[in-house]
């Protein structure tokens, strides 16, 4: 039972544990732009990264997977076919899949690509930013209108404020609640909700969004922190780790006067040194 913030700090220790020791084997049909920021974070974190896409062998690989995560940013005709036989297989398997609906709302072959999979399979969690959420909301039903995206970046009108988190915070919980699945939105206030309780984690840095990839490495270590925990808690602690090595890394580029190349390699430093103990003392996190 989470009566309040604190419930939720002192999980941190034990869910941080139990990822590590189950090492999930996380295959990742992911960005090939970012495949080897994602497969590196993976690792980082305490998974173990599998990317494969080829159609011959994904049923085999997700049977022995502990968890697929899906990101469409660079789509084409035989890597959507991949994704629905992993999906179709997971289900199969009770593996969970993550969705990572990366550019949803800008094409139609990415909103029919996310809606697919949404409609078809169980998707234990979608992380996006709060744009690509509200396009689903959007085509889900919950929403009337929603902004388009420029390009894979957040519609400036979208970010999340304090002005507007309780909004946001209400629409996250209301999509996850019909969607039966955990909701992710990343920006510069984070919000995840599983349709029941929903969180505010106001922690990061804005050099993050000026490297390629920190999103698609995110939804990965969604993945294997759910494969190594459940939905609320590992994506809890996969945020938390990331945007607190975003923190720390941006700490680091700053005292040496470097610069977003250097930033890249520490975020991946600092992801792997992630601990219980600098997670919950820099946690910044609110129940909505």
């Amino acid at each position: 039972m989470i009566n309040d913030e604190s419930d939720l700090l002192k999980k941190i220790d034990e869910t941080l544990k139990d990822i590590r020791e189950k090492n999930a084997l996380t295959h990742c049909i992911t960005n090939s732009v970012t495949i080897n920021d994602c497969a590196n974070a993976v690792l980082a974190i305490g998974g173990s990264p599998f990317m494969a896409e080829d159609a011959e062998e994904l049923e085999e690989v997700v049977t022995i997977a502990d968890v697929l995560v899906i990101n469409i940013g660079k789509l084409s005709k035989e890597q959507i076919e991949s994704m629905h036989i992993s999906s179709k297989t997971a289900n199969k398997t009770n593996t969970p899949i993550i969705l990572d609906p990366v550019g949803v709302g800008v094409t139609e072959l990415r909103n029919k690509t996310t809606m697919d999979l949404i409609n078809d399979y169980d998707i234990t969690a979608i992380r996006g930013n709060i744009t690509e959420i509200k396009a689903i909301a959007k085509l889900a039903g919950v929403l009337d209108e929603s902004n388009t995206a420029k390009g894979v970046d957040v519609n400036i009108d979208d970010i999340i404020t304090e002005e507007n988190l309780k909004d946001n915070g209400e629409l996250i919980c209301e999509l996850a609640s019909k969607l039966n699945t955990t909701i992710l939105a990343s920006g510069p206030i984070d919000i995840l909700s599983d349709g029941n309780l929903t969180v505010a984690i106001d922690n990061g840095d804005d050099m993050m969004p000026l490297i390629t990839g920190s999103g698609c490495m995110l939804s990965s270590i969604v993945g294997s922190c759910i494969g190594g925990s459940n939905p609320f808690d590992g994506s809890l602690v996969a945020i938390l780790a990331m945007n607190i090595a975003g923190e720390r890394a941006r700490a680091k580029v700053d005292e040496k006067d470097e610069g977003t190349g250097s930033f890249r390699t520490y975020l991946i430093d600092y992801l792997y040194k992630t601990d219980s103990e600098t997670l919950t003392e820099k946690a910044n996190i609110k129940i909505l």
